[in-house]
């Protein structure tokens, strides 16, 4: 597997674990506000690191390490996801995946091995601005098709969307809502504008727009607060992640 970067410990990417974090290197998505470019932009590729480095460095740490978190860059692009994540499996590892959701095939085969014990899906933006942020031709097909697959999964799952104001406002979510369904859970996470995959103007950093009004925290947006009410009244996990 085409691997381009390591962390060896988190306390953030798998909830109630302590996790090392593999990072795929490559992408079919070309989010502008993608704060992971050197794993996107060939460009910017470094040096790949072994996969036998990683399973050495994971034998050492059974019993302190719980799980591993597979994000990128985009994993389901590689080919040797499957073998590479039925490894960790054997050595008793929690395993995470993060996906934009565009493999839907590659996702079905994890879950019909059961393979995947938590799964992230970024769920990019409203069908109709999709390939815009994305910056490809995205049969959002494939994208609703994958949401069901996690949704019947049976394992540990969430949904996110990265609030690019650039490109989308906060009045996009009501559509964004129409793909969620009850029991879902998600996430509104705020845009980071610092080493993004294109030049951000630093202007905007930090700040969510309505009208003449700019809010610093999306907790503080009326919008955001609809849409937890609306997750309330619909049984859809809601929760904000702000800077």
């Amino acid at each position: 597997m085409k691997i381009g970067g390591f962390q060896k410990f988190s306390l953030l990417d798998y909830p109630g674990q302590l996790a090392a974090i593999v990072f795929a290197q490559g992408c079919n998505f070309r989010c502008p506000y993608c704060h992971n470019p050197q794993l996107v932009d060939p460009q910017r590729f470094g040096t790949l690191i072994r996969e036998a480095d990683i399973f050495d460095f994971l034998l050492t740490r059974k019993g302190k390490l719980g799980a591993i978190c597979i994000t990128g860059g985009e994993p389901c692009m590689q080919p040797e996801l499957i073998d590479f994540v039925r490894k960790l499996k054997e050595m008793d590892y929690l395993v995470k995946i993060d996906t934009n959701g565009s493999f839907p095939n590659l996702i079905e085969n994890l879950i019909k091995a059961d393979l995947v014990d938590y799964w992230a899906m970024d769920v990019k933006a409203p069908e109709n601005l999709y390939s815009v942020i994305s910056g490809n031709e995205i049969d959002t097909k494939d994208i609703q098709r994958s949401m069901d697959l996690l949704r019947g999964c049976g394992k540990d799952f969430e949904f996110r969307t990265t609030l690019f104001e650039r490109l989308f406002n906060l009045h996009d979510l009501s559509m964004i809502q129409q793909m969620l369904k009850p029991g879902d859970r998600y996430y509104l996470q705020q845009c980071r504008y610092e080493s993004n995959l294109e030049e951000l103007s630093p202007e905007d950093k930090f700040q969510v727009q309505l009208g003449e009004e700019t809010y610093l925290n999306l907790l503080e947006h009326p919008a955001c607060k609809h849409l937890m009410r609306w997750g309330d009244l619909h049984n859809v996990n809601i929760n904000i992640r702000s800077l």
